[in-house]
């Protein structure tokens, strides 16, 4: 399978021509070949190129790619990526909000089905589409519990906005940096919000609202679709893949 082929079939598998975004999403680099290992991570850098030609990977799936909006002079970091690439015979594959919001390989619903949570639907219009899942309990759980199963999840602890009730019933779960969604979630009324990033003007903005805001970090958050699509590829296609862990610590 080359990768144009591959890229089409997760163009269609993603519906990535069908959603809005800033980034540009899909097939960006092109190689020559047959893909016979993937790699999956979630930014592009050089480093994680690097990783990619070490492992003998011919195809880099990734959440955060190269372009974003406008077209840019190929110069600096972004020429120095796309060289390495081209040079490791390493195709590189995009996708942002489609891999937030996909109902199964999506960041948020991987989040939800591995927890075995009530999945309640979808949530958080974002560009005018909906990225994130709503999670209703039915009976409210005291927050502390819901936070420890999250915990040994990720494996550590949030930094956490404790504005809303001890007991929760409603989530509302938006890997990345969803604070700008906090009205939303307000007006929908969830107990806590789960997303990644934290944002200095937004603190006051949940205290007034009166939400528990739980930040995982961006980069933890954002781990969970690029793996299920990797292993999503493995499975349909037999093609090993291997995750290029590269944690900022955000």
């Amino acid at each position: 399978m080359t990768a144009r082929e591959l890229a089409q079939h997760l163009d269609e598998v993603l519906k990535v021509h069908e959603i809005p975004d800033l980034s540009l999403n899909g097939l960006q680099v092109d190689n020559q070949g047959e893909v016979q290992r993937v790699g999956v991570a979630v930014d592009i850098s050089e480093r994680a190129v690097a990783e990619a030609i070490r492992r003998k990977l011919q195809f880099l799936v990734v959440h955060h790619g190269l372009f974003w909006g406008k077209v840019l002079p190929i110069t600096g970091p972004l020429y120095k990526r796309i060289r390495q690439l081209i040079q490791g015979n390493v195709a590189l594959y995009a996708a942002h909000l489609p891999l937030d919001l996909h109902p199964e390989l999506g960041n948020n619903a991987v989040l939800v089905r591995d927890l075995g949570w009530p999945d309640a639907g979808e949530f958080g219009e974002y560009h005018g589409v909906k990225i994130g899942r709503w999670v209703d309990f039915g009976v409210p759980r005291p927050l502390t519990e819901v936070l420890e199963e999250l915990n040994a999840y990720f494996q550590k602890s949030p930094v956490l906005w404790d504005f809303g009730p001890a007991e929760v019933r409603t989530v509302a779960v938006i890997s990345g940096k969803a604070v700008s969604l906090l009205p939303q979630v307000a007006e929908q009324g969830a107990d806590l919000l789960i997303t990644g990033e934290t944002d200095h003007a937004s603190y006051w903005m949940a205290a007034e609202y009166g939400v528990n805001v739980a930040f995982y970090g961006h980069y933890t958050t954002e781990r969970l679709g690029v793996r299920a699509v990797g292993e999503y590829l493995q499975q349909t296609f037999g093609l090993p893949y291997e995750f290029i862990d590269l944690p900022t610590g955000l």
